[in-house]
C-alpha cells in the first residue's frame, strides 16, 4: 500500500468561493493528489496526496501560475499562522476604505448638484470627478482588475470580474462622455456620468471586505485562544538549580517545578509532591482536579494549590496543546458535504450572471424606454454587482470555523467538515460499557455485616488480608479501606487461591476472603448470607464472603461502577430522540443490571472487541446512522465502523486517530454536547445557505429591472453593491452565534 500525506496549505489573495473552487480544481488534476479541498473563509489549502507521486512544491507552484500566494509550513514555531498577513490585509483595506471614502464623497455629490445645490461649481465639472474617480477605479480597485485577469488567462470568471466589468463599465462610459460629448448628444443621449456609481461600489464592497476580514478573524478565535494558553517560560531542574527557560527549549525527562498559580509548561508525569489543576481551558470543566505522584498534567493548565515537580514527556508539537490546535486547524480548513451544493453552485454562477447582466443589457438597449442605452447600462452594472457569491462561498466554513472552535474550547475535539454534519443526524447512539459508561476500575458498593463483625472491621480484615494481593477485586477493598481511614495489620501468613481468593493469618486470626467455591473448600457454613450474594449478582455486582477461623462474617460486594453523569447522559440523549445502546464483552446477567441503573434501550453483551464493528454494521443495514462512544484505542475498529466515532478520555493520540470526535474529559455529558454543537452548527449552515440562494434568487431579477414594467422601480448599482456586502456580513454574523452557545447548559 502506498503511503499517504497531508499537508496544509495558508493561501491568500482568494477573494471569493469561486477563486477556491478554481485553486482546487486545478491542484486536484495534479498527478498523485488524492483529494484537494480549499476553504476561502480560512484561506488554507488541504491537500492528500502520494508523496511518491507529487512534490510539496508543485503544490505551491499551480498555486501561484493561477495568481494567488501561498507558502509551505515547515517546523514551524506554535503560533497563529495566519494572523500577520490578516492583520496585514485589514490594515490595507482601512486605507483603501478610508481614502476611497473620501474620494467618493464629494463624486457622489458633485454627481447631483439638482440635490446638492450649495456644493461649489468645481466639483460639478466632469473632468474633476474623472480625476477623483480615477485612483478610487484603478488604485483601490487594482485587486479587482489583477482577479479578472487571472481568471481570463485560465478561461474562468469570479467575483473580481463582475466587479470588474462592472465598475468598468460605468466608469469608461463616463470617460467617454466626459471626453467626447459631442457624439452622445448627436446620437440623442443625455450626456450623464456615473463616476459616481463606479467609485461608490467600489468603497462598498471594499468596506464589506474589510468587515469581512475583521469577522473571519472572529471565527478562528479558538485557535489564538488555545496558543495563547501556552506558557511563555518553564521553570526545570539542571546541574541541582532551579533555571528559567524558554518553553521551546524544555526537553523530555526534564524535571520541571510548578509553584501554585503558575501554567504547567509542558505535559508530563508528576515525580514529587500533589496539587489541584485547574483544567478547564482544555477540558471546560470548572471543578479543579487532584493531582498525586505518578499522575499526568498537561501543559496550559494552571496549578492551584502546592508546589510540585514533574517529569516532561511531551514537549512543542508533541503536546495535547499542540495535538488539540492541529486538530481545531484541520477541522476549520475542511469542508462539510453539504457543501459541495454551494461550491457547485459558484462553479456555474459567475459565466450564467455574465449571460443574464448581457441579456438584460440587449433588452433593455432594444426595448427599454429612452435614454435606452443608459437603461440597459444600469441593470447590466446592477446584475453584476448583487450576484457576487461572496455569501455562498462563506456559509459553510465560516460556521464551521465556529462551531468546531467552540467546541475545542470545551473539550470536544471535531476532526471535521464531515464529522460535524454527520453528528446531526444519528438516530443510535452505541456505548462501551468498561472505562465509558463505567469507570473501568471495581470499587467496593456493599459491606453487608454478619455474626457480630461491624462493616469497618470486616473492612479491615479483609483489607488486611488482601494486602498482598495483586487481584484487582482486592485491589478494591484495600484502597476503600484506606480512604476511610482504617489501620491495615500485616499478615503473619499470606496464600492465594488462584480463581478463588485468599487466606491469611491475622493477629492469631484465620482470615479467609473469597467467592463460594473458596468457602465450599474450607467447609464454611455461610447460613443466611448465600441468598444475599444471589441479590448482589443480580444487581451486576462480584460478592465475596468473609470468614474468621472458619465463621462467615460478612459479604463485600464489588463492581464496576458507572460513571457520575452516565445516566443524565443517556437521558438527554432520549429527549433528543436518539436510542442508546450497550455493548460489552461481558456476561449478560452483568451488563443488564448496568443498562438497568441507567435506562439504556438495548443491550449487545459477551461481544468480542473484534465482533464490535459487525454489531454496528448490522445496525447501519437497518438504517440507523450509528455513533460508537468508546475509548479510542481498545474500541478502534467499531469507532471506524461507526458514522461518527467518539473517543472519551484523555485526548490522547491514538484516541484522536481513531475518532471523529474525541472528547477530552470522561464526562458523558461531552457526548451530548456534541451532537447539540453539530445540530446548531447545521441548522446555523442552513439559514446562511438559505438566505444567500435567497438573496441572489431575489436580488438578480430586481437588479435586472423586472420590477420596472409594474412599479417603475430599478436597482441603483449603488444599492446592489450595499446589499451584497450587507449579505456576506449577515451570513458571517450568523455564524458568529454559535460563539454564544453554553454547551455546558445544553440539555436537549
Amino acid at each position: 500500500m502506498k503511503t499517504t500525506k497531508r499537508i496544509d496549505i495558508p493561501i491568500t489573495g482568494m477573494s471569493c468561493a469561486s477563486c477556491a473552487s478554481n485553486i482546487e480544481k486545478n491542484l486536484s488534476r495534479l498527478e498523485g493528489v488524492i483529494q484537494a479541498n480549499v476553504n476561502f473563509a480560512t484561506q488554507r489549502g488541504t491537500v492528500t496526496y502520494y508523496p511518491d507521486l507529487v512534490r510539496e512544491e508543485d503544490f505551491i507552484k499551480t498555486i501561484q501560475k493561477l495568481g494567488y500566494y501561498a507558502r509551505l509550513e515547515k517546523d514551524v514555531p506554535l503560533k497563529d499562522m495566519e494572523k500577520e498577513a490578516r492583520q496585514k490585509e485589514i490594515r490595507d483595506l482601512r486605507i483603501k476604505v478610508i481614502v476611497s471614502a473620501v474620494l467618493s464623497i464629494p463624486i457622489f455629490l458633485g454627481s447631483f448638484p439638482e440635490w446638492f445645490p450649495w456644493i461649489p461649481d468645481i466639483l460639478k465639472n466632469y473632468v474633476v470627478l474623472f480625476i477623483l474617480a480615477t485612483p478610487v477605479q484603478f488604485w483601490a480597485g487594482w485587486r479587482f482588475y489583477k482577479g479578472f485577469w487571472v481568471a481570463l488567462r485560465h478561461g474562468t470568471a469570479d467575483m473580481n470580474t463582475l466587479i470588474a466589468v462592472g465598475t468598468s463599465a460605468a466608469y469608461l462610459y463616463s470617460a467617454a462622455v466626459t471626453f467626447f460629448p459631442d457624439f452622445f448628444i448627436t446620437s440623442g443621449i443625455k450626456t450623464l456620468v456615473y463616476y459616481d456609481t463606479a467609485a461608490v461600489i467600489i468603497t462598498l464592497i471594499l468596506l464589506g471586505r474589510l468587515l469581512e476580514a475583521i469577522a473571519k478573524g472572529q471565527t478562528s478565535e479558538a485557535i489564538k485562544k488555545l496558543m495563547g494558553l501556552q506558557a511563555k517560560t518553564a521553570r526545570i531542574i539542571r546541574n541541582d538549580q532551579e533555571v528559567d527557560i524558554p518553553v521551546e527549549e524544555v526537553q523530555v525527562n526534564d524535571t520541571v517545578v510548578v509553584r501554585p498559580g503558575e501554567k504547567i509548561p509542558v505535559d508530563g508525569v508528576l515525580i514529587m509532591g500533589n496539587s489541584t489543576v485547574d483544567e478547564s481551558m482544555l477540558t471546560g470543566e470548572s471543578m479543579p482536579v487532584e493531582k498525586k505522584v505518578g499522575d499526568e498534567v498537561i501543559g496550559a493548565t494552571i496549578n492551584k494549590t502546592g508546589t510540585f515537580r514533574f517529569k516532561a514527556t511531551k514537549v512543542g508539537k508533541e503536546t495535547a496543546l499542540a495535538q488539540i490546535i492541529k486538530l481545531v486547524e484541520e477541522a476549520q480548513g475542511s469542508k462539510a458535504p453539504i457543501q459541495r451544493l454551494a461550491d457547485k453552485v459558484s462553479g456555474v454562477f459567475v459565466p450564467a450572471v455574465i449571460f443574464i447582466a448581457v441579456s438584460s443589457f440587449i433588452l433593455w438597449y432594444f426595448f427599454g424606454p429612452e435614454p435606452s442605452f443608459i437603461f440597459a447600462l444600469v441593470n447590466f452594472v446592477a446584475v453584476l454587482i448583487i450576484a457576487c457569491p461572496c455569501a455562498l462561498g462563506l456559509a459553510t466554513p465560516t460556521a464551521i470555523m465556529v462551531g468546531t472552535g467552540r467546541g475545542a474550547e470545551n473539550g470536544i475535539l471535531i476532526k471535521g467538515g464531515e464529522s460535524l454534519e454527520t453528528a446531526h443526524k444519528l438516530t443510535a447512539v452505541i456505548f462501551d460499557k468498561t472505562g465509558t459508561l463505567s469507570q473501568g476500575k471495581p470499587s467496593v458498593t456493599d459491606v453487608i455485616e454478619a455474626n457480630g463483625y461491624s462493616r469497618e472491621v470486616i473492612l479491615q480484615l479483609a483489607a488486611s488480608a488482601e494486602r498482598g494481593s495483586e487481584h484487582p477485586l482486592g485491589e478494591a477493598i484495600v484502597n476503600k479501606a484506606k480512604e476511610e481511614g482504617l489501620d491495615l495489620a500485616d499478615p503473619n501468613q499470606f496464600e492465594a487461591i488462584p480463581g478463588h481468593g485468599v487466606i491469611a493469618k491475622i493477629d492469631d486470626k484465620v482470615v479467609t476472603v473469597g467467592n463460594l467455591k473458596l468457602m465450599e473448600r474450607e467447609r464454611i457454613e455461610l447460613g443466611g448470607l448465600y441468598p444475599k450474594t444471589q441479590v448482589l449478582s443480580e444487581e451486576g455486582k462480584t460478592p465475596m464472603y468473609l470468614a474468621v477461623d472458619g465463621k462467615p462474617a460478612g459479604i463485600i460486594a464489588v463492581a464496576d461502577t458507572l460513571k457520575e453523569n452516565s445516566k443524565e447522559a443517556v437521558k438527554a440523549l432520549h429527549e433528543m430522540g436518539i436510542e442508546v445502546i450497550m455493548i460489552t464483552g461481558d456476561n449478560s446477567r452483568t451488563a443488564q443490571a448496568i443498562a438497568r441503573q441507567v435506562d439504556i434501550d438495548k443491550v449487545l453483551a459477551e461481544v468480542l472487541p473484534g465482533d464490535k464493528a459487525n454489531e454496528i454494521k448490522k445496525l447501519q443495514e437497518n438504517r440507523h446512522v450509528v455513533a460508537m462512544v468508546g475509548d479510542g484505542i481498545n474500541d478502534a475498529p467499531a469507532l471506524a465502523q461507526a458514522d461518527v466515532g467518539i473517543a472519551i478520555g484523555t485526548g490522547t493520540d491514538v484516541a484522536m486517530e481513531a475518532s471523529d470526535i474525541t472528547l477530552i474529559t470522561g464526562d458523558l455529558m461531552g457526548v451530548v454536547r456534541a451532537i447539540k454543537l453539530s445540530r446548531r452548527t447545521m441548522r446555523t449552515i442552513k439559514q446562511n445557505l438559505f438566505w444567500a440562494f435567497a438573496y441572489n434568487t431575489a436580488g438578480i431579477p430586481i437588479a435586472a429591472g423586472v420590477l420596472y414594467p409594474f412599479f417603475g422601480l430599478l436597482l441603483n448599482p449603488m444599492i446592489a453593491a450595499a446589499a451584497m456586502a450587507f449579505s456576506s456580513v449577515s451570513v458571517l454574523v450568523n455564524s458568529l452565534r454559535l460563539k454564544r452557545l453554553k454547551l455546558t447548559e445544553v440539555r436537549r
